[in-house]
C-alpha cells in the first residue's frame, strides 16, 4: 500500500505540474506546438507506450484526428519532441521498478567482474541485455525507412488489428513459465519481436508480451519482462536521438515549454499505466486491449472509407 500511495502521489504531482505549466503557457510560442497539445501527446505517450496498444500509432493518430499539422511539417521539432516523450516514459519505468532495475544493473556488473553468471539476477540481466540487441540494430538501420514509409493511418489500422488478433491468440496459449525460467532462446525471440514494433500500430509492449505469451510465460512475467526491456531500448533511443537531433543538431525554436510539459505528463501517466496494467493482469486477460485495438482500427478505416479523413497524413 505504501508503494502504491507513493506511485499515485508522484503521478498526481507530476500531472499537476504539467497542467500548471500548460495553463501558464510556459515557453509557448504562437504558431508552434502549444503546451496543451504537448500535454495531450504526453498523456497519450505515457498510457500507450506501456499498454499493448501502440504509442507510435497513437502519436500519429491524435494529430491526424485533431488536424494538428505542426509536427508533420516540422520534422526537426517532431524528432526532438519524440525524445522528450520517450524520456518521460523511461522515467516512469525506472521509478516504478527502481529496486528491480538496481538489482539487475548491479548483477550485470558483478557478473562482468567475475566473468561468470552465477545467480538468477545475473542471468536475467544478461538476457535483457541480449534481447535488446535485435531491436537496437533494427532501429539504427531502419529509422529513416520506417519514418518515411510506415506511418500512414491506414497502415496503423492494419497493424493494430493484425497484431491485436495475435495478442488474443497468444494470450490463450499455455502458461507455465515465470521470469526466472527464461533462457537465451526465449530472450532472443522476444528481442527479435521487439524490432517489429518499430512499425507504428504494432506496439512495443504488445509484441513483446505476445511473444512472451507464445513462449509460455505467464501474464505477469511477460508484462514485467516487456517493461524491463523498455529501459535499455528507450534509454538507448533517447541517447542516440538526443545526440543526433539535439547535441549535434539544433534545438528548434519554441521547444522549451512543449518539451517540459510533454515529458512531465508522460512520466506521470506512465506511472499510473504500469500500476494499472500489472494490477489488472493479476485478475484478467488481454481481451480488453484486443477489443480496443480492433475498434480503433475499424474507426480509422471507416473515417477513411467515408472520406472524412485522408488515408495518409
Amino acid at each position: 500500500m505504501r508503494r502504491r500511495a507513493l506511485v499515485y502521489g508522484s503521478a498526481a504531482a507530476l500531472l499537476t505540474v504539467a497542467v500548471v505549466l500548460a495553463a501558464l503557457g510556459v515557453g509557448e510560442q504562437a504558431g508552434k506546438l502549444s503546451d496543451w497539445q504537448a500535454f495531450t501527446l504526453g498523456v497519450v505517450q505515457g498510457a500507450t507506450e506501456l499498454l499493448p496498444i501502440s504509442s507510435s500509432g497513437h502519436l500519429i493518430l491524435v494529430p491526424w484526428i485533431g488536424n494538428w499539422h505542426y509536427l508533420e511539417t516540422h520534422q526537426d521539432f517532431n524528432k526532438t519532441f519524440d525524445v522528450a516523450l520517450h524520456l518521460g516514459t523511461l522515467v516512469a519505468v525506472v521509478v516504478y521498478f527502481w529496486d528491480e532495475i538496481v538489482h539487475f544493473v548491479v548483477a550485470w556488473f558483478r557478473s562482468v567482474a567475475k566473468r561468470s553468471i552465477q545467480t538468477a539476477d545475473e542471468k536475467i540481466a544478461w538476457l535483457i541485455f541480449v534481447a535488446t540487441i535485435p531491436a537496437a540494430i533494427a532501429g539504427a538501420l531502419g529509422e529513416e525507412t520506417i519514418e518515411t514509409h510506415l506511418g500512414n493511418p491506414w497502415q496503423i489500422a492494419i497493424n493494430l488489428a493484425v497484431f491485436g488478433v495475435l495478442l488474443y491468440i497468444a494470450d490463450r496459449s499455455a502458461q507455465d513459465r515465470k521470469l526466472e525460467d527464461i533462457g537465451l532462446p526465449t530472450a532472443l525471440l522476444v528481442g527479435a519481436a521487439q524490432a517489429i514494433a518499430l512499425m507504428p500500430g504494432v506496439s512495443r509492449s504488445g509484441i513483446t508480451i505476445t511473444a512472451g505469451r507464445f513462449l509460455r510465460l505467464d501474464r505477469d512475467s511477460a508484462a514485467r519482462f516487456s517493461f524491463f526491456l523498455l529501459v535499455p531500448i528507450v534509454f538507448g533511443a533517447v541517447i542516440y536521438k538526443g545526440l543526433k537531433h539535439i547535441v549535434f543538431g539544433t534545438l528548434p525554436a519554441g521547444w522549451e515549454g512543449p518539451f517540459l510539459v510533454g515529458t512531465v505528463a508522460a512520466a506521470g501517466v506512465g506511472l499510473i499505466a504500469i500500476d494499472l496494467l500489472l494490477g489488472y493482469l493479476r485478475r484478467h486477460d488481454y481481451t480488453v486491449f484486443v477489443v480496443y485495438r480492433l475498434c480503433l482500427a475499424a474507426a480509422i478505416l471507416l473515417l477513411i472509407a467515408t472520406g472524412v479523413k485522408d488515408a495518409t497524413f
